[in-house]
């Protein structure tokens, strides 16, 4: 039985006609993957969300629904903090720039988008009040002082914390995409 799969001197099928996922330009995509740190602790939430869920059973098997059903809230809310975690980010399309947070999602036009650039100052590690010094992207709009907008990226944050090279080709395709819709839209 051959394995053509497996070995290089296999014909190669003809390409789909079919544009490929990242071709189209009005889908909202991450330009970067999630750091390591980030699906780590989404990973422990998820497994801190399986021990909730399991709970919830045990508790639902003696009887006690109400509570079953509040256990099971509880465990639908960790595992929604989860994948919200893993969402959050810079976003692009060709419709604007996207900044998910936790809580809030901030989209801006292109149209209100001056420039986007890459400036060294103190950043917040992981979120928290201790400041260090580090690089951040920041997005200079039209309609509000930069100093008003929060940094896009940093690069002491769970996707970027111990990757400068990671973080430098991220805030490098995000300025690329605002600097080719700026022109398109401005």
């Amino acid at each position: 039985m051959p394995l053509s799969f497996l070995t290089a001197d296999r014909t190669f099928e003809a390409a789909s006609e079919s544009a490929l996922p990242y071709d189209d330009r009005e889908r909202w995509r991450r330009p970067y993957r999630p750091g390591p740190w980030r699906v780590a602790v989404a990973a422990l939430v998820l497994l801190l969300a399986s021990f909730v869920l399991f709970s919830a059973v045990a508790i639902a098997l003696t009887r006690s629904v109400s509570s079953a059903g509040a256990i099971l809230t509880a465990g639908l809310v960790v595992i929604a903090g989860a994948l919200r975690l893993l969402r959050m980010g810079v976003w692009v399309s060709g419709r604007g720039l996207r900044h998910v947070g936790f809580l809030v999602t901030r989209t801006v036009p292109w149209a209100r988008v001056i420039s986007v650039r890459t400036v060294q100052q103190p950043v917040r590690w992981l979120g928290l009040p201790r400041a260090v010094q580090g690089q951040a992207l920041e997005l200079v709009r039209k309609d509000r002082p930069a100093a008003d907008t929060p940094p896009l990226l940093t690069t002491h944050t769970l996707d970027f914390l111990g990757r400068p090279a990671a973080f430098d080709r991220a805030a490098d395709t995000v300025e690329a995409w605002a600097a080719e819709y700026g022109r398109r839209r401005g």
